[in-house]
């Protein structure tokens, strides 16, 4: 089943359960996908793998707007966010363990043969894309420039 029928699914209980901030954050992900389905670029219908880069677009915008309302106390506004996060949560892939992190990154970086933090390009490369959905640019990030670093 597609992400958009299950999201028009979960849309009818939460409206039926009055659950406000999962019906807004339901509702945020109908129309992101229905953007992206209208935009143009393709046959009208979305991979699963485009699902999850959505997925990850609107989980970071939501951290990003609680980490700025948290700077200015609006916890109030960043206890929306942080609702509709946990609900975009819950459709994306399970992340992967900062320790199946390393042990990946490992492998990757010896087999391109990254010595040196002037590598963090050909291993960042490779691992966002095969990592994509298990994990955010930010982790991967912050992992290979450790382990290069060493």
């Amino acid at each position: 089943m597609s992400l958009e029928k299950i999201v028009t699914d979960k849309i009818k209980d939460a409206m039926r359960a009055k659950n406000e901030a999962s019906l807004r954050a339901l509702r945020a992900i109908k129309s992101a996908i229905l953007l992206e389905k209208t935009s143009g670029k393709g046959d009208g219908e979305l991979s699963e793998e485009l699902e999850t880069k959505l997925l990850q677009k609107l989980a970071k915008q939501r951290k990003e707007s609680i980490e700025i309302f948290e700077k200015q106390n609006r916890e109030d506004l960043a206890n929306k966010e942080k609702e509709e996060l946990s609900v975009i949560e819950t459709f994306l892939p399970e992340p992967m363990s900062e320790e199946d992190l390393k042990t990946y990154l490992q492998k990757v970086i010896s087999e391109v043969g990254a010595v040196s933090p002037a590598d963090m390009g050909k291993v960042m490369g490779r691992a966002s894309k095969e990592l994509a959905g298990k994990s955010d640019g930010k982790s991967i990030s912050n992992m290979v420039k450790s382990l290069l670093a060493s």
